[in-house]
Formats: structure tokens, sequence, C-alpha cells
């Protein structure tokens, strides 16, 4: 089960990270991403298109480039990744609790 979650996290954190690339770079192509990421370009295009499917980015002839709901995802980010920074954490410490009794 951890290691779903830890495959989980390692793709949200792929996706995240070439979405920052479009915003700061758009339009980019795959393999201009792949090239500054390291990423195969399978992975680049799987990206994508998870990026694309929630209207986040959209494909064009030069490349990807953001949509109007790029922003207000962005601004959200931060309050949803520390409300669920806050539930791993709560589970670290019930391990703990439960470990000393």
């Amino acid at each position: 089960m951890i290691d779903r979650m830890e495959k989980e996290v390692d793709m949200l954190v792929r996706h995240l990270r070439i979405l920052r690339i479009v915003i700061t770079s758009e339009p980019i192509g795959i393999v201009k991403i792949s090239n500054e990421t390291g990423y195969e370009h399978h992975k680049v295009r799987y990206s994508l298109r998870v990026l694309e499917e929630e209207s986040l980015i959209e494909p064009t002839s030069q490349g990807a480039t953001t949509t109007d709901q790029t922003s207000g995802f962005v601004e959200e980010l931060d309050t949803k990744t520390s409300g669920i920074s806050e539930q791993l954490d709560g589970m670290r410490l019930e391990n703990t609790d439960e470990s000393v009794q």
C-alpha cells in the first residue's frame, strides 16, 4: 500500500513539475520538456495528457499552453498540499501514539 502511495506521489510531482515548465516556457513541446526534465518522452506525454484532461493546459501546434483555469489551480495548490501534509503528519502521530502503548 505504501509503495503504491509513493508511486502516486512521484507521478503527481512529475505532473506538477511539467505544469510549472509549461507555465514558465509556454508554448513548449514534449521534446523540450523531456530535455529540461530528463523524463522519458512517454512519461511527459502522459503527464501532458493528464494536465489536459484537468483543463490545466491545452495543446497547440506550437506546443502546450496554459488555460484560464491554470492560475486558479496554482493559487489553490499550496492550501491543498498543506492540508494533505497535515493529514499525513496526523497519520505519523497516530502511529507513534499506538507504538507507545
